[in-house]
């Protein structure tokens, strides 16, 4: 593990820009979280005890990719206490290379959030605690950036430019030089409303987005945001010409997923799964996705290997429905079962 012993208020260390030893196929940067969550069918006022999870959108996508053999990075700042190196144990036990900012100001804090499983007709309600959390004054003279240059992909998400307008520029920056390194960069929209408004989020992710080669995004948060509301193909094909996008991809929950690569749509179904813990799912999407798109040779993209890499995304996220916690502990070996034996094919047009 990379770590840069550096407080708030500390001048940059010069190793936070060091070479890393192997490029990384897939390198990510943003917030990890402690999640708390009452037994299931106890309200959060009733409770006496909490399950704890560690559990990110970046590190989520960086731990199942791992799992399905990639080398993957994650980047990020924590406070230098138990609670941070509570994150950074879970995740070394992944085999996630990490590049760990150090914030060792007294103030420095974890992000935490309590989630609360429901059901019908209750849902599950999240409760955030994340407020100056150490990982919102992250800046990019503070990165590895050997690391992002070095990768095959740099993958963020919309909820890390949310955080503050400090990581909404590192984030912005960090696009920037990943492209201009060759490092494809895969964004997220994962709108949240407990965030930001819907204005703030369009405005940062129209000066984010002509940095990003693949995009996914929730057809929810495409429609809110992006102010896109017409047919799924009408939709990939218009952001694709709009932002000049590599890859679009909608996810529309239950009804699927729709992309666009090369000039060509592709329907992809959900695998049956019975949900356990939704939370993660979107995730474990994009970390099968990535994966598979990576090993069947990204450079020289087919109509086949996009479907295959679609298909495992799903395969994957299937899988995570049924486990508790954020991150999808997986092997190859399930995702591969469910992928190929299940009857659903995808379509290409």
């Amino acid at each position: 593990m990379s770590e840069s012993n550096m407080g708030k208020t500390a001048d940059v260390d010069s190793s936070a820009d060091a070479s890393v030893d192997t490029a990384l196929d897939i390198v990510t940067i943003g917030e990890t979280m402690l999640r708390l969550s009452p037994p299931p069918g106890v309200r959060i006022t009733q409770a006496n005890e909490f399950d704890v999870h560690v559990g990110g959108a970046e590190s989520n996508v960086a731990a199942v990719a791992s799992q399905l053999g990639c080398q993957t990075g994650w980047i990020s700042k924590l406070p230098a206490s138990p609670l941070g190196r509570r994150i950074t144990t879970a995740l070394q036990s992944y085999d996630v290379e990490l590049d760990i900012i150090w914030d060792h100001d007294d103030d420095g804090r974890v992000g935490t959030y309590y989630f609360e499983p429901g059901g019908k007709p209750r849902g599950d309600t999240v409760q955030y605690d994340r407020a100056g959390s150490s990982v919102t004054t992250l800046t990019t003279a503070e990165i590895s950036l050997e690391m992002i240059k070095s990768a095959s992909i740099c993958y963020v998400s919309g909820i890390t430019p949310a955080l503050s307008e400090t990581l909404q520029t590192t984030v912005e920056t960090v696009l920037q030089i990943a492209q201009s390194a060759g490092t494809k960069t895969a964004f997220d929209l994962n709108y949240r409303s407990k965030l930001w408004n819907t204005t703030m989020a369009k405005n940062a992710y129209q000066s984010l987005l002509p940095d990003v080669d693949i995009l996914i995004g929730a057809e929810r948060d495409v429609n809110t945001c992006l102010d896109r509301s017409a047919d799924p193909e009408s939709i990939v094909r218009d952001l694709a010409s709009t932002f000049n996008l590599e890859t679009v991809i909608l996810t529309r929950g239950k009804n699927g997923v729709v992309a666009l690569s090369n000039d060509t749509v592709f329907e992809q179904p959900v695998y049956d799964a019975k949900t356990i813990d939704a939370v993660g799912t979107g995730d474990a999407f994009v970390g099968g996705f990535l994966t598979q798109k990576l090993n069947d040779g990204h450079n020289g993209t087919t109509c086949s290997n996009i479907e295959h890499a679609l298909a495992t995304g799903a395969a994957t996220a299937a899988l995570k429905r049924t486990i508790k916690g954020d991150i999808a502990a997986i092997t190859p070996a399930e995702v591969a079962a469910v992928r190929d034996t299940d009857t659903t094919e995808g379509i290409s047009r």
